[in-house]
């Protein structure tokens, strides 16, 4: 550190509560969690990559930095970054062998896993690192109060090969509201009917500042900045869906939580509830079993390294959540890691 204190192997400078998450994560596993084993070049991969998300998104910011500490720490000679389009992108880069791991949303995950999940060319997680939240954002001046509000408008839900595209028109169902392509005529009888562009995040913004439409899908972290950087512009609202839960559970499976976005995560707007999704990390079930451990290492004794600047503590970064993958199996790797940590 050049001149900086720092507090329980907290870097100085961090905002007041990732400064606090950050020193409970070493508190709590001071002690518990030996050193990264050391290996010798020759006996750990020569490049890794982790797939992202977009720029500005919560993805990228998590997949950059767990590359840095991967580099860091020896787990690899060099480690990257991609930038992807989001979960199904990434589910696809990993199964293809053009990713060494992935992050990726538990619902998009359980949807891609080949029925043999343990072959060598499935997948699996090594840990569960934290929360997304789905956002509905929505001009202040639009007058859209709720859902319901959407009949007969137009939404951005993500790229096609983004989480949020996946999760969207389930949430759109949940709701009553049937989704359309831009172009195509309702369905008789249909009257809620809402026209659905695939923009991703960057794209969706710009249309929402331009009012080319009316509503904008992205689940991310809280806050995500680029959307932080819009509603200090020009002024948005987000939409409360944690009424949908109950729907949506029964129709799509358990991998949904009731999420509050605090008041004040985006600057004057007040609390609400929303739908919450587990993100895991990703690897192939063929990948090496100590590149597999000491990564879990990584993620257990390093996770202050791990927690981008903009969160507001919304990981999962702990020794309790990390095994809870909302039932997508560990590695095998990871699952002994973690019974060696846990004693």
């Amino acid at each position: 550190m050049t001149g900086k204190a720092c507090v329980a192997g907290v870097p100085a400078g961090l905002p007041p509560r990732r400064a606090v998450l950050a020193a409970g994560l070493a508190a709590g596993l001071a002690g518990w969690l030996p050193a990264l084993t050391g290996c010798t070049s020759g006996q750990r991969p020569g490049t890794v990559t982790v797939a992202g998300g977009e720029p500005g998104g919560f993805y990228l910011e998590f997949a950059t930095l767990l590359a840095e500490s991967l580099q860091r720490h020896g787990v690899a000679d060099k480690a990257a970054a991609l930038t992807t389009g989001g979960s199904l992108d990434n589910l696809d880069q990993l199964l293809t062998g053009q990713a060494t791991f992935a992050v990726a949303l538990a619902d998009a995950a359980a949807q891609r896993i080949p029925s043999d999940s343990t072959s060598d060319g499935g997948i699996s997680a090594l840990g569960r690192v934290y929360e997304n939240y789905v956002h509905c954002v929505v001009r202040k001046d639009s007058g859209i109060r709720d859902l319901a509000g959407l009949a007969g408008r137009t939404v951005a839900v993500g790229e096609p090969g983004s989480g949020t595209s996946l999760t969207t028109p389930r949430l759109l169902e949940a709701a009553g509201l049937e989704s359309a392509a831009a172009g195509a005529a309702p369905a008789a009888g249909v009257n809620k009917s809402v026209t659905v562009l695939n923009l991703g995040l960057n794209a969706g913004i710009a249309a929402l500042r331009e009012a080319s439409v009316d509503a904008l899908f992205w689940s991310g972290g809280v806050p995500t900045a680029a959307i932080a950087a819009a509603h200090n512009d020009v002024g948005l609202g987000f939409l409360d869906l944690a009424h949908l839960l109950p729907a949506l559970r029964a129709k799509c499976g358990a991998f949904y939580d009731r999420v509050l976005i605090p008041e004040g995560a985006y600057e004057g707007v007040p609390a609400v509830w929303t739908v919450g999704v587990a993100n895991l990390l990703l690897c192939r079930n063929d990948l090496d079993e100590r590149t597999v451990k000491r990564t879990v290492e990584l993620l257990v004794g390093h996770a202050e390294e791990l927690i981008p600047r903009s969160s507001l503590g919304v990981q999962f970064l702990s020794r309790e959540s990390l095994i809870n993958t909302a039932g997508l199996p560990l590695h095998p790797a990871a699952a002994a890691a973690y019974r060696q940590l846990h004693g």
